[in-house]
């Protein structure tokens, strides 16, 4: 999924402006913002060489300009609204399934409006979800270079699969961002399998003039079963906003024939209406609103939704945790706790540590192995180049019902509980 474009970079403004912007534009930004003039400055010489490049892993940024979760858990947000989900898999209309599932996906959007920069897992790192409509979800960072992600969500209606690389371009204050990523849902009462491949993002004023994202293109989520699909438009940003947020689009069957057409906002709501093959509205119809954004705290530091804020603490956790979930990080719970200081030495330890184990698989000639996915031999092309597909293995449901019926449950302790995803035990003292 697009989400995670936002692990990439540090934007700090999410307010649409002029997209050419201007020099006073930018010095008054550098004078509010998080970032200093200086720091700007410095940053830019830094970034220039990159021009052209895919930049993802060969920045490092400082802590300041981050939020207190990992990229895992901002995976985790697309199961906000999974009742839509539900929803599709009771739906027997084929066509109202898609409206469903496309909301689903559409939904996430408006989640991932904020500006700051989640921290990149680090490898074998994981996050884990219970007690969100019966939903079960884990993920997993499975390779470093290049960064991917791999997901697994369940609950009694449907399962959701994806694997996550992607291709970057910095183009000097502007980034295009092409999710290389399979999102695989399939909905278990008939079995009907759908793909969702979402639009490529464009962030503006990256250093320079106030941040602002685009997402100009296509999202289209296709029935793999029968054929039939639905392709939402995300209209591109004009000046002064004009067109921000809109999407329209078309639930069409197999033979390409519209059958129902959607509107709305990415950050509001969405509807649709039954249309003829021409694409009008049918007579005797109307809209009918099938999704809406949820209430958001006010003025929230890090614009959280309240659901962000389940997934930031361990209400939505099981009472025995892995040791490599996001959550025990150390750099995260100082963030949270606002010490920027021992979250910046932290994150520092650990991108130190996660370097040393790399020596030593490399003097041991040794693999890195997911433990919850594994690597098939598919390779799926996507419009941004071709796919390396993990597939879940199911280990962690096993494991996840044996320590659920562990009489030996813990209480999880951010502060006593030591953050463990690595893959030798010795690696701290290299």
């Amino acid at each position: 999924m697009v989400f995670l474009f936002f692990s990439l970079l540090g934007y700090e403004g999410l307010e649409v402006v002029n997209p050419e912007g201007s020099t006073e534009d930018a010095e008054d930004e550098a004078r509010r913002g998080r970032w200093k003039q200086e720091e700007r400055d410095n940053y830019w010489k830094m970034m220039q060489k990159y021009i052209g490049a895919d930049v993802q892993s060969l920045v490092t940024l400082p802590v300041f300009i981050s939020e207190p979760n990992s990229v895992l858990q901002r995976m985790a947000e697309l199961m906000e609204y999974s009742h839509l989900l539900d929803l599709a898999d009771e739906c027997e209309d084929p066509y109202m399934r898609l409206v469903y599932a496309s909301s689903w996906a559409l939904s996430i959007y408006f989640a991932y409006r904020r500006a700051w920069k989640p921290f990149n897992p680090v490898l074998g790192e994981t996050f884990e979800m219970v007690n969100h409509g019966g939903v079960t979800f884990i993920a997993e960072q499975v390779s470093h270079h290049p960064p991917m992600s791999a997901g697994h969500a369940e609950n009694e209606h449907f399962i959701y699969d994806v694997t996550s690389k992607l291709r970057t371009k910095f183009l000097g204050n502007s980034i295009d961002v092409y999710p290389v990523g399979r999102t695989r849902v399939t909905l278990k009462r008939d079995g009907v399998v759908l793909d969702l491949v979402p639009p490529p993002t464009k962030v503006h004023n990256l250093i320079f003039g106030r941040t602002w994202i685009d997402s100009p293109g296509d999202m289209v989520m296709t029935n793999l079963t029968t054929g039939d699909k639905v392709v939402l438009y995300f209209q591109p940003c004009g000046w002064f906003g004009a067109g921000r947020y809109e999407v329209d689009g078309y639930v069409y069957d197999a033979a390409e024939q519209p059958k129902i057409l959607m509107t709305g906002k990415w950050n509001e709501s969405m509807s649709y209406q039954p249309c003829d093959s021409e694409g009008e509205p049918l007579p005797g119809t109307e809209l009918k609103e099938v999704w809406r954004v949820a209430d958001a705290p006010e003025d929230d530091k890090y614009q959280y939704t309240y659901f962000t804020h389940k997934l930031n603490s361990f209400d939505t956790a099981p009472k025995k945790l892995l040791p490599s979930d996001s959550r025990l990080r150390p750099d995260r719970y100082a963030l949270e706790k606002g010490d920027l200081s021992k979250a910046g030495s932290e994150k520092s330890r650990l991108e130190e540590r996660q370097r040393a184990e790399k020596r030593i698989r490399e003097a041991k000639d040794d693999m890195f192995t997911p433990k919850w996915f594994d690597l098939s031999d598919e390779v799926t092309p996507t419009p941004w180049g071709d796919l390396e597909v993990y597939r879940y293995n199911g280990k962690y449901s096993e494991l996840r019902a044996t320590l659920d019926n562990s009489e030996s449950l813990g209480e999880i302790n951010p502060e006593t509980t030591e953050f463990n995803p690595w893959q030798y035990e010795d690696s701290a003292a290299e």
